[in-house]
């Protein structure tokens, strides 16, 4: 089986690629694909996560395991695409370069019979430019999520309004 995927990098410009690539490749050779067709040197990290389809993250799927034998992490090389993505399960996030978070959002738009006469994984279509650095993220919950009360002017320097010496020890 040959799936077809769209790969959308998060943000608000318009930045996608199309790929197809064959069910049974590793998702380390999706990894590849996604690094050649955004022109990535490949030198980073990178992990995918299984998506609901709220784009929210679950299961990593790591590109090295570095539990150092801890626990059981699944790597990229060892799984494949239809080990993960199905009718049913169709999104996965990914991330590469941990420092910059360049995050895509990876979706199986089609399962197909793959043409004999074709190599894959075949780039379909690209659409936008990479920017030249990663778009910026806000990993900040809401305050409401959380149950939080903040008071947005309070100045940690200010020790005179405090219930104690600073000089307590």
């Amino acid at each position: 089986m040959l799936y077809r995927f769209r790969i959308i990098l998060d943000a608000e410009e318009d930045v996608f690629r199309d790929i197809e690539i064959m069910a049974d490749n590793t998702l380390e050779d999706l990894h590849n694909t996604i690094l050649q067709s955004f022109g990535f040197d490949g030198t980073e990290m990178a992990s995918f996560y299984i998506s609901d389809d709220d784009w929210n993250q679950g299961e990593e799927i790591s590109q090295f395991d570095v539990t150092e034998g801890t626990g059981s992490v699944r790597v990229m090389n060892e799984t494949t695409l239809d080990d993960v993505v199905s009718e049913q399960q169709t999104k996965l996030i990914y991330v590469y370069d941990f420092l910059s978070m360049w995050t895509f959002l990876v979706e199986l738009a089609e399962i197909a019979e793959p043409d004999p006469q074709m190599d894959y994984p075949n780039l379909l279509f690209v659409h936008g430019q990479l920017p030249v650095s990663a778009p910026e993220k806000d990993f900040q919950a809401e305050d409401d999520d959380l149950g939080l009360d903040y008071d947005d002017d309070f100045d940690v320097d200010d020790y005179d309004d405090l219930s104690f010496d600073e000089n307590w020890n």
